[in-house]
């Protein structure tokens, strides 16, 4: 394992962090106040195929990903996550200027591809000091003060498009952008020197990608994760619909996001507390458990309600399987990355990379699934805590050993 170099004091440090990868919450979740109107402006007024603003984000997302972490194991953490940031910005820019859908869309895929390398580097980032439990705890500090922004996200866009209308919000983003970045490059160390980068080449990216493969505890955790996340995800493209045409929830609608925001943030602070003493896997599994029991109790007055459930009774089965989700994010993320010490900018790439294209299509069945009803959603998050159940269960049975170093 290697040691950090010249690493912060472990507050600044979480924060910084927490602050770089806020970048993809806070294009996610400003937007979702607004989601109708942009979709009106720029002539799309179906609310399932205004979805795409969000879904189209974590497509560019999923290939920066691919492309971050192994560019940042040849030429370094640091330049990696400054051309993240520029593509960022020019993305925004971008989606600023949009006069039509697709101009739109491609201004949020650029977004997406250039806050990857901010959110994947950075893991690579606390790996190349930290494993095991060790990064779980950072991670769940991590988490548990990034939790803080989709938190405020909304209510943020709401304030933010109600003074100044829904473009104002990507002038917000460049602002956050160019603050983070520049907040990195003063005060962070590269933590990659010279002589342990890899150098960058298809072979090389080849001979890591077969390391994977083979690795039962890499590739089942991975997978697993993209069935989480697809859910996750799928929640974030619905929820607008799902609090203000469902509940009519109108202008509460950010502060019942929050409510439910807040509570991933809480299961990262428990995780960090227990992950030393009773080890991922179990807090994995039981997590696990959670989410599967937790939908198919819901299930019985959703169904009974026609699919409307009262709001209270919602908010709570949301806040306890979010709970579940909170834990499962830090945990499978970690035992993943367990095994790739040696390569971690390019087994972070595959991870957050393959789990994002697993997530879509997930995302994009349940979200599309949207019937005036919360029943899609309730059933997506019991059927892929199942699946994801089945997968863990599979890579455990495997030994839990490093990749072989090519």
């Amino acid at each position: 394992m290697r040691k950090p170099v010249a690493n912060l004091s472990l507050p600044e440090f979480v924060i910084l962090l927490a602050m770089m990868i806020s970048i993809v919450a806070l294009a996610t979740d400003m937007m979702l106040p607004g989601l109708a109107t942009i979709g009106h402006d720029l002539g799309m007024d179906d609310p399932n195929d205004v979805q795409l603003i969000v879904s189209s984000l974590f497509l560019g997302f999923a290939v920066g990903q691919a492309l971050a972490g192994p560019l940042s194991d040849s030429f370094g953490r640091k330049p990696i996550i400054y051309l993240g940031y520029g593509v960022f910005i020019l993305g925004c820019l971008l989606s600023l200027l949009a006069t039509n859908w697709e101009v739109m869309i491609a201004g949020r895929v650029l977004q997406g591809l250039g806050a990857a390398s901010p959110r994947i580097v950075t893991l690579a980032l606390v790996r190349d000091g930290h494993e095991g439990r060790s990064m779980a705890r950072i991670m769940s500090f991590v988490m548990a003060v990034f939790i803080l922004v989709p938190t405020i996200a909304p209510a943020l866009g709401q304030v933010v498009i109600y003074l100044s209308g829904w473009r104002a919000t990507f002038l917000v983003l460049i602002v956050l952008a160019i603050a983070a970045g520049t907040w990195f490059a003063l005060r962070q160390p590269e933590t990659l020197q010279k002589h342990e980068r890899r150098p960058f080449s298809v072979v090389s990216i080849w001979k890591g990608l077969k390391e994977i493969a083979v690795c039962r505890s890499a590739v089942g955790n991975t997978l697993a994760l993209g069935l989480i996340f697809g859910a996750f995800l799928a929640y974030l493209s619905t929820a607008q619909q799902v609090y203000e045409v469902v509940y009519d929830a109108g202008a509460l609608f950010p502060v019942y996001f929050g409510m439910a925001a807040l509570s991933i943030g809480g299961a990262a602070v428990v995780n960090s507390l227990l992950v030393m003493r009773l080890g991922m896997r179990l807090l994995t599994r039981l997590a696990l458990l959670g989410l599967i029991g937790l939908a198919a109790l819901f299930a019985i007055p959703t169904f009974a309600s026609g699919g409307v459930p009262a709001l209270p009774l919602f908010l709570i089965w949301l806040i306890a399987s979010f709970f579940c989700v909170g834990i499962l994010f830090g945990n499978l993320n970690a035992i993943a990355m367990e095994p790739l010490g040696h390569m971690a900018g390019l087994g972070a790439a595959l991870i957050g990379s393959a789990s994002n294209f697993i997530a879509l299509p997930i995302s994009y069945y349940i979200g599309h699934s949207f019937d005036g009803t919360v029943i899609p959603m309730v059933l997506g998050f019991g059927g892929v805590g199942i699946g994801a159940l089945a997968i863990f269960t599979w890579s455990e049975r495997g030994p839990v050993q490093a990749a072989p170093q090519g």
